[in-house]
């Protein structure tokens, strides 16, 4: 059986082709203005890469806050279930989940077969997101991409009081004003996130072991200053950022 997850977030949208022997292909897309036409898009980008035609496969679910508008999907599913259920299939041994997406951030409690137990989001604002760390690369000119290595060259983190974006982007001004060097601004700025983070963690009881999904996973600053906040090793596979698609494509096979 072959199954399709398209995860459609406020950035990019993702897609998944999951066969018997595992994943098959997947790809990842920028979402715009158009949800349906994203979606659309990276389904048939994810079904080239494969190889493969609509009619070979079993499902199609959708996740994502950008969800409701797959119109070719057989069924929506939330993005909280489908992290849980993308992360048990690709580690069965983790039992707690940090998402870190474009416009929020979750934490998640799995039980032993995969199924939620417990969770926490912030979605309210742009704090600890994504979308806050592309804002202070703005700020401080660097690209987004070299902002993990950077921040583990830092001598000492900057004090980041408010996660606040508008605030934080005003403070890392004023840091950058009284001469403080790049790698200990973003060095803060990443413990600031975790510390966030952790406490959304925490409030839910989160175990280990850890696993980070969402796009900045890829961040390795983040990951090791949450890991710092945890007191536990945090696991990221190359597949973190289309982990939600992995989820709704292991769902769309459930039935």
């Amino acid at each position: 059986m072959i199954t399709v997850g398209i995860d459609v977030g406020s950035i990019t949208a993702k897609a998944v082709v999951l066969g018997p022997e595992g994943i098959l292909a997947a790809e990842v897309a920028f979402t715009g203005y158009n949800t349906a036409a994203a979606a659309r898009k990276v389904f048939e980008a994810v079904l080239a890469r494969a190889g493969l035609t609509e009619d070979r496969l079993a499902a199609v679910l959708a996740t994502g806050y950008g969800r409701k508008s797959v119109s070719f999907a057989a069924r929506a599913v939330t993005e909280i279930t489908c992290h849980a259920a993308g992360a048990h299939f690709t580690d069965p041994e983790v039992r707690g989940v940090i998402d870190i997406g474009g416009q929020d951030s979750k934490a998640i409690a799995l039980e032993a077969d995969g199924r939620v137990r417990d969770f926490a989001m912030n979605d309210k604002c742009a704090a600890g997101t994504g979308r806050f760390l592309e804002v202070m690369a703005r700020a401080l000119e660097v690209d987004l991409d070299g902002f993990g290595p950077l921040s583990l060259e830092a001598e000492r983190p900057a004090a980041i009081s408010s996660l606040c974006t508008v605030f934080a982007e005003s403070e890392v001004i004023s840091l950058i004003a009284r001469g403080e060097r790049r790698r200990n601004i973003i060095a803060g700025i990443h413990e600031a996130v975790a510390a966030r983070v952790a406490a959304m963690a925490g409030r839910i009881g989160l175990t280990g072991p850890v696993m980070m999904t969402g796009g900045v996973a890829r961040n390795i600053g983040v990951v090791r200053a949450l890991e710092k906040q945890l007191g536990q090793p945090v696991r990221v596979t190359p597949f973190a950022q289309v982990n939600g698609a992995i989820g709704a494509a292991c769902l769309a096979g459930a039935g």
